[in-house]
């Protein structure tokens, strides 16, 4: 549960992670546990702006599960979005380009989210 994870040494945790490799993210996984039982009482957040404050969440991950875990109409931008995007719009840019991916692609999606009202947006 996340209380036992929150719980664990670091020790303990690695443990659990050995082999897997990327030992940064046991590392935030444990932060991530950790606050979300000190700050939010075992239940993760609802908001997008809430879940981004937990360690190793990013946009993506927080508009993921805001959408699908609790029907927050936010949208939720990756690569294959990025590039249907691009081709709505006829961006002719790299969409791995940091100005695409990291800004365009999240405003683009933000009209078409909410233009439709929303739904199932993250989905």
């Amino acid at each position: 549960t996340v209380y036992e994870l929150a719980a664990a040494s670091e020790d303990e945790v690695n443990a659990h992670w050995a082999g897997l490799g990327f030992y940064r993210r046991a590392r935030m996984l444990h932060a991530g546990a950790k606050l979300v039982v000190d700050k939010y009482d075992g239940r993760p957040p609802e908001t997008v702006d809430e879940l981004l404050k937990i360690p190793g969440i990013g946009p993506y991950t927080a508009s993921a599960v805001a959408s699908i875990a609790y029907n927050v109409s936010v949208p939720v931008v990756d690569g294959n979005v990025c590039r249907v995007l691009s081709r709505l719009k006829g961006v002719a840019q790299n969409i791995k380009a940091s100005v695409f991916k990291d800004d365009l692609g999240w405003r683009l999606a933000k009209q078409i989210v909410a233009a439709d009202g929303g739904g199932y947006a993250g989905e």
